[in-house]
């Protein structure tokens, strides 16, 4: 998923060289679902990036993948529902899978352009994916909530409950701000909610069955309604939130595996010296080549 705005960041993050070499931190990413076994990728972008991402990201990926884009743009809903004139924001991550319906035909992963997951964590979804699975029988990697938050600013996280190594129920905390190894959450009425800081969080790194989309595209309709009558300009349509849904109706299952790598990610630009020197930390230790690609 590559179509968020960077609004925080102040700029295209998605492109962002975050080493010497100029590579992205989805190049990273790209680079681990390779030797995991990947051989497909569906970039979701918007039209106004396409030229730019095709150049420093797309074109180098197509010598190692099926590349097929996708376009998440505020106007891709369903039909008898129009976009709010001021609308800018993209509609969110559930919106963005939904997007892909048509393009995505094999239990497949969802990761976020702006972070970096490790390879482990593409190893495990990737033992998950390959085994047969049934409809309904999903997987996410967790990371502890405290290793994912900035000190630059907040942040939004899914906040995962579990049980027997399962999900129970996430549920998407925005305005999250560091607080020593814990956290906590700004609610909309203006009250504070402390977080563990070992809690489990999703950072979008799912994996799925090739129904998602569909559903996805089929749970809209109900999610506008909603939103545009609550808040037209800002509301989104989280996977999280899909996720949780499904499990509730006893849709789904979602078995948690749990990463032993760092993740790490850019929110904020002031976040890139940290990020950088992650990554020269990781090439150092012969974690990764020099260059990628």
């Amino acid at each position: 998923m590559a179509a968020g705005m960077g609004s925080r960041f102040g700029g295209l993050k998605q492109v962002t060289p975050v080493d010497a070499e100029g590579h992205p931190i989805i190049a990273f990413s790209l680079y681990d679902a390779r030797r995991a076994g990947f051989r497909r990728v569906v970039f979701i972008i918007k039209r106004a990036i396409e030229r730019d991402f095709r150049e420093s990201v797309g074109s180098k990926a197509e010598q190692y993948f099926d590349v097929q884009y996708v376009f998440q743009e505020t106007d891709c809903l369903p039909a008898g529902f129009n976009v709010p004139p001021e609308r800018v924001k993209p509609w969110g991550t559930g919106h963005a899978v939904a997007c892909c319906r048509g393009a995505v035909d094999a239990p497949f992963a969802v990761i976020n352009a702006d972070d970096f997951y490790g390879a482990d964590a593409f190893r495990q979804i990737y033992g998950f994916l390959s085994a047969e699975r049934r409809a309904g029988e999903w997987a996410m990697v967790g990371y502890a909530l405290r290793n994912t938050l900035t000190e630059n600013g907040t942040v939004a996280r899914g906040i995962c409950e579990t049980e027997n190594g399962f999900l129970k129920s996430v549920t998407e905390r925005t305005k999250i701000a560091k607080r020593g190894g814990d956290a906590e959450a700004a609610l909309p009425d203006g009250s504070v909610l402390a977080l563990d800081g070992g809690s489990t969080v999703s950072m979008n790194f799912w994996g799925f069955t090739p129904e998602v989309p569909n559903l996805l595209w089929e749970g809209l309709p109900a999610f506008l309604r909603q939103a545009l009558e609550s808040a037209p300009l800002t509301s989104e349509y989280f996977l999280p939130s899909f996720v949780s849904s499904a499990i509730d109706g006893g849709e789904a299952t979602v078995r948690v595996l749990t990463s032993a790598d760092s993740w790490f990610g850019v929110t904020y630009r002031e976040d890139m010296d940290s990020v950088s020197s992650s990554v020269r930390a990781l090439k150092d230790a012969g974690a990764y080549p020099q260059r990628l690609w």
